[in-house]
């Protein structure tokens, strides 16, 4: 007979995710034990294992719930490739950092500890990455089309320099300070879209 399951199962298993997440970032993932991590989340070892059978499956949970998540957001964000280029790379900056916010945990857990998933894992946590890296990329090479035609070789690192100023704004931003998260996707956007005529001419006077 099939075991029933809780009505207030989901409920829980975000409750773990949250509190796990929070739990890793602090105390690294490696050094972090499955008992102080019930202690955290005032359950049982046992309840944990209910859920999870291991220590890496519960990580693997965290970051697949995360970054499925985050590639929605930036897909819906990105649109139509109709929609105007410049808009539509401000909500996509927007959006990723947006949705950083209150994810703090989960993002430098990602940034932490994905590479101590086994292999496979790895490859399904890093295929939603790259979902994410794509939109952002289209956005970018949409901007300036013509130049990124003739220099392709900058999308990249240009789509990934974008990404460094999003990943790590979690490391120096006081809430309540004077740059929210809203003024700060302004900010790199902005660097991002005056920079892009220099950067594709290589011309460093180019405007």
């Amino acid at each position: 007979m099939a075991r029933t399951i809780a009505k207030d199962h989901e409920e829980k298993r975000q409750a773990i995710l949250k509190t796990a997440a929070a739990f890793f970032a602090k105390h690294g993932f490696d050094r972090a034990s499955m008992g102080k991590l019930a202690e955290a989340c005032g359950v049982s070892k046992a309840l944990i294992y209910h859920y999870y059978p291991s220590k890496d499956a519960l990580l693997f949970d965290i970051l697949d719930t995360y970054l499925t998540a985050l590639a929605e957001v930036v897909e819906e964000a990105a649109g139509t490739k109709e929609s105007a280029a410049q808009a539509r790379l401000r909500n996509v900056i927007r959006a990723v950092l947006l949705a950083y916010r209150d994810s703090d945990a989960e993002h430098k857990v990602q940034l932490d500890a994905l590479s101590s998933l086994p292999e496979e894992d790895q490859r399904h946590l890093r295929a939603l990455q790259r979902r994410m890296v794509a939109v952002m990329s289209d956005c970018i090479r949409a901007v300036a089309p013509e130049r990124f035609s003739e220099r392709p070789e900058l999308v990249v690192p240009v789509t990934m320099s974008v990404f460094g100023m999003l990943n790590w704004f979690y490391l120096w931003h006081k809430p309540g300070g004077a740059v929210d998260r809203d003024a700060y996707a302004d900010i790199v956007t902005d660097l991002v879209l005056g920079g892009l005529p220099a950067l594709c001419s290589g011309d460093p006077e180019a405007g």
